[in-house]
C-alpha cells in the first residue's frame, strides 16, 4: 500500500456547522495528524468552488486519500466520490465524517461540539488509511419492465414506458383496471368526470402493442437483480408465466379505512350513515341523493378524518379527505339547493392548486364548518326517525348538536393488507404505517434501496391523483434512463466468503435480507451474489466462523475508526 497522503476538508455548511463547531480550529489541529498533507476549511464544500478546491489539491499535492467533514453521507458522499474520480483517484479512497447532524445540530456547547467534531474526523482519518481501491462493476439492462398494480399510477407509468418503445408487463390482482379512481364520480377541484379521464387511459393500455396486461394475476416470485429480474406470476386460470425484466415499478395503491371499529359513528348500525366510497357509488350510478326510505335529506353531515389523525387508528393525515368533503358539499348543494350541509372537521387542509379556492367557494354556499379536537371524535346518535351529531366544537368551546338525515364518513386511507408480503418479494422496506419506504424522501422519492425497484403512487403514502401521476412519470423516467444507458453500475461494497473458513452452517443464507447469499451444495460453502448484495454486513456479523467479510467495512477499517475516536493523541 502506498504511504497515505491525506487531504482533510472541514465544511462550514454556512452557519449550520460553524455556529456550533470552531471549524478553523478543527482544520488547524488536524494539520498535525499523521498522514495529513492538507487540512482546510471552506464555507460550502459541496459547492463548485469547494469541489474544485479538493480537485486542485489532489493534483498539486499528490493526495491519494480524502476526508470531508460536513453533512450526512446520504446527501453528498456520491458528490465527493465523483470529485476523486475526476481527479484520477479511486472513489472509494474517500471517507466522510458527519459533523452536522451528529455534532452541530445536536449540541449546545461549542467547546464540546468542537472536540466531538475533532474525534469524528480523527476516526475518519484513521479509517481512510486502510481503504482499498474497489473496482466498479456493470450489468446489462433488459429493456422490458414490470409494473405491479393497474390503478391510475400503474397505467400512467406503463404508457410512459411503452410509448418510448419498450415492452411492459402490467399485472393487476383484480379483474379490472383503474384502481380506486374507477370508484369515483367526480374529481376535485374542477369537478371533472373521473371516468372521462380514466377510461381512455385504460383503453390505451389494453390496446397498446407493447403492453402485456395480466389481470387477476399475482406475483409469485422474483429472483435476480437490476437489469435481470426473473419474474414468475400466478395467472387467473391457475397457470404460471415467467418473464425477465430489467426494472420494476410497484404501484399497488391503498385501501380505505373500515369505520365500523369506531363505535360512536354507528356505521352498519344506522342505515343512513355511509362511507365516502358508498356515496361516490350512488353519485356514479346517477342516483339521486336520497335516504333509505326514499326521502330527500334536509341536513347532511360530512365528518372528516375518520380513521386519520387519531392515536388509536392512524396518526397521519390521509390528505384527500378535506377536498373530498368540499367536493361533496358542492355536489349536494347542486342537487339539493335548500339542504343544510355541515362539514365537521379536525383540521381543514385544502392544499394543492385551486383547492383553497374550492374551500372559499364552498364556504359561500351556506356550508357550515364545525371543528373538533383530533382525539375527540363526534358522536352519532338517533333522533326520532333521523340522526344527530354531537360535537364538542373547539372554536366556540361549546357542545353543538347537529341534525342529520344523512351522515357521510370521509374514511381515511391505509396500506394494502399484503404490503408486507409483496415488500419481501421485491426487496422494499415498510415504514411504521406499512407504506413503502423511498430511498430518500427529498433527493430520491421514487427509488428504493433495491436497485431497479421503484415505488409510485399511494403505496408509498397518502396522496392525490395528480401527485400519483407525477410520481408515475418520475418512476418511468428513472426506468427509461437505465434502459437508455444499456448498462448500469451495481454496488461494489459487498460481502465476500472465504471458502477455506466457511463451515457450511448456512446462517448467512437465513439472515440475508436481500436473498443475496446461497449455499453451494457441491462445494459445501456459502456463495454471495454480488449483484444482489447491498453490503449491509448482516451476514458477516452473524457468521460463527468469521468466513464472511464486507468490502469497505473490514475489521481493520472499523477498529481503526474506533481507535481514532478513543485516542486524542496525534498518531
Amino acid at each position: 500500500m502506498d504511504e497515505p497522503r491525506i487531504g482533510v476538508y472541514t465544511c462550514w455548511c454556512g452557519s449550520n456547522i460553524a455556529k456550533m463547531v470552531d471549524v478553523v480550529k478543527v482544520a488547524e489541529d488536524l494539520k498535525k495528524h499523521k498522514g495529513v498533507v492538507v487540512s482546510k476549511d471552506y464555507k460550502y464544500m459541496c459547492s463548485d468552488p469547494g469541489q474544485e478546491l479538493i480537485y486542485n489539491d489532489i493534483k498539486e499535492h499528490q493526495l491519494n486519500r480524502i476526508v470531508v467533514a460536513s453533512c450526512s453521507p446520504r446527501i453528498h458522499e456520491l458528490t465527493f466520490r465523483k470529485v476523486l474520480e475526476k481527479a484520477g483517484l479511486n472513489p472509494y479512497l474517500f471517507e466522510m465524517a458527519n459533523i452536522r447532524e451528529q455534532v452541530s445540530w445536536v449540541h449546545t456547547n461549542r467547546e464540546v461540539a468542537t472536540q466531538k467534531a475533532l474525534d469524528l474526523i480523527r476516526a475518519a482519518i484513521r479509517r481512510v488509511y486502510w481503504h482499498d481501491a474497489l473496482d466498479k462493476r456493470e450489468v446489462e439492462i433488459n429493456p422490458a419492465s414490470l409494473i405491479i398494480g393497474g390503478g391510475i399510477t400503474g397505467l400512467s407509468a406503463a404508457l410512459d414506458i411503452a410509448d418510448s418503445g419498450h415492452q411492459v408487463f402490467l399485472i393487476e390482482k383484480t379483474d379490472t383496471l383503474g384502481g380506486k379512481m374507477k370508484q369515483l364520480d367526480l374529481t376535485y377541484p374542477y369537478m371533472n368526470d373521473a371516468a372521462g379521464l380514466l377510461e381512455p387511459r385504460i383503453d390505451r393500455v389494453k390496446n397498446h402493442q407493447r403492453i402485456t396486461v395480466l389481470t387477476r394475476t399475482t406475483l409469485k416470485e422474483i429472483n435476480g437483480f437490476i437489469g435481470n429480474f426473473e419474474v414468475t406470476v400466478n395467472k387467473k386460470d391457475g397457470s404460471e408465466e415467467e418473464f425477465t425484466v430489467g426494472n420494476i415499478i410497484v404501484a399497488t395503491g391503498l385501501k380505505t379505512f373500515d369505520p365500523a371499529v369506531i363505535e360512536q359513528y354507528g356505521y352498519k348500525k344506522f342505515p343512513n350513515v355511509i362511507t365516502s366510497l358508498e356515496f361516490e357509488q350512488k353519485l356514479q350510478k346517477g342516483e339521486d341523493v336520497l335516504l333509505e326510505d326514499g326521502r330527500e335529506p334536509q341536513n347532511v353531515a360530512i365528518i372528516h378524518c375518520v380513521g386519520s389523525r387519531h392515536s388509536h387508528y392512524h396518526e397521519y393525515c390521509s390528505r384527500v379527505c378535506c377536498q373530498t368533503g368540499l367536493k361533496y358539499a358542492n355536489q349536494i348543494k347542486a342537487n339539493l339547493p335548500d339542504s343544510n350541509v355541515y362539514n365537521i372537521y379536525c383540521d381543514l387542509r385544502s392544499f394543492g392548486k385551486a383547492c383553497e379556492e374550492l374551500y372559499t367557494t364552498t364556504s359561500t354556499r351556506k356550508s357550515l364548518f364545525l371543528q373538533f379536537e383530533k382525539e375527540d371524535y363526534p358522536i352519532i346518535e338517533p333522533s326520532g326517525q333521523n340522526l344527530q351529531v354531537r360535537v364538542n366544537e373547539s372554536l366556540s368551546g361549546e357542545q353543538v348538536i347537529v341534525p342529520a338525515d344523512l351522515v357521510i364518513l370521509l374514511v381515511g386511507v391505509e396500506a394494502q393488507p399484503d404490503a408486507k408480503d409483496l415488500g419481501r418479494q421485491v426487496g422494499v422496506s415498510l415504514c411504521g404505517n406499512d407504506f413503502y419506504i423511498e430511498k430518500h424522501p427529498k433527493l430520491d422519492p421514487v427509488a428504493t434501496t433495491t436497485d431497479g425497484v421503484y415505488i409510485a403512487g399511494t403505496c408509498q403514502g397518502p396522496k392525490d391523483i395528480n401527485d400519483s401521476i407525477a410520481q408515475a412519470g418520475a418512476a418511468a423516467v428513472r426506468v427509461l434512463e437505465t434502459i437508455a444507458r444499456r448498462k448500469v453500475q451495481v454496488e461494489v461494497i459487498t460481502a465476500v466468503v472465504n471458502e477455506d473458513l466457511c463451515c457450511g452452517c448456512q446462517t448467512c443464507v437465513k439472515v440475508c435480507p436481500y436473498s443475496a447469499v446461497s449455499f453451494n451444495e457441491e462445494k459445501g460453502v456459502s456463495e454471495v451474489n454480488e449483484a444482489l448484495c447491498k453490503g449491509c454486513g448482516t451476514c458477516g456479523s452473524t457468521c460463527p466462523s468469521g468466513a464472511i467479510r464486507s468490502r469497505h467495512f473490514t475489521d481493520q477499517q472499523i477498529m481503526s475508526q474506533i481507535e481514532g475516536i478513543m485516542n486524542e493523541e496525534v498518531v
